[in-house]
């Protein structure tokens, strides 16, 4: 089931990079719910409250109770949280994506991985991961957290495809035929190839020693 979350915001008059830069000297970030065929509007929510109800839940699968400006809330999904790029812990911006209960959704919840593998356990075969994320539709209290797969009888050279899945009371987007996991063979360890030495040649001796070659010095990475 979705998890669910509650979200105080306040609509905002200013746009604009400037305006967007005031807010977060502030302390809050800038958003904009949208959705269910109402005009976008712009809002704007404190940093450490956002901050706060993130921790410990599944964004992309969790319903929101958003109350703007203290009207009754109404439910919505959190479609975007755009950060920093050199801190990103920094939320730099907020979008919120307005829901009915009644009406399905497209949305994508994470595959998790249940299990060690057998051709993993037994012979040393390593476990790719190719499709994290499942694409369904589904109405909002359907939202699964996550999507379970067990992988425990896969053996080396075998696969898993989107249509080992199952999600309850949802409809599956993705081809059937999409590979999720696969347990692929160890690396063989190279052997060192033998390489015939040549004889030895005998070197006239130095008088004095040859001045040190001088190490070009490389430039810091960025």
């Amino acid at each position: 089931m979705a998890q669910q979350a509650s979200l105080e915001v306040v609509s905002r008059s200013g746009t604009g990079k400037g305006a967007a830069r005031t807010l977060r000297r502030e302390g809050k970030v800038p958003g904009v719910i949208y959705g269910h065929e109402r005009a976008a509007e712009s809002v704007a929510v404190d940093t450490a409250t956002l901050t706060k109800m993130l921790v410990g839940i599944s964004a992309a699968t969790t319903i929101v109770d958003v109350s703007v400006d203290g009207r009754p809330p109404v439910k919505a999904l959190i479609r975007e949280i755009q950060r920093d790029s050199l801190r990103p812990t920094n939320i730099i911006h907020l979008d919120l994506y307005e829901v009915r209960s009644d009406e399905e959704i497209t949305l994508e919840v994470p595959i998790r991985l249940v299990g060690v593998p057998d051709g993993v356990r037994n012979f040393g075969g390593v476990l790719d991961h190719v499709l994290r994320d499942l694409e369904i539709e589904v109405l909002p209290s359907n939202i699964p957290e996550h999507v379970d797969l067990d992988v425990t009888a896969l053996a080396i050279g075998h696969s898993l495809f989107v249509r080992d899945l199952e999600v309850p009371n949802a409809r599956i987007l993705n081809d059937p035929d999409t590979p999720i996991c696969t347990v692929v063979a160890p690396r063989a360890e190279e052997t060192p190839v033998a390489v015939a030495e040549e004889p030895a040649t005998a070197e006239p001796e130095l008088i004095r020693k040859p001045k040190a070659e001088t190490e070009e010095e490389s430039e810091p990475k960025a």
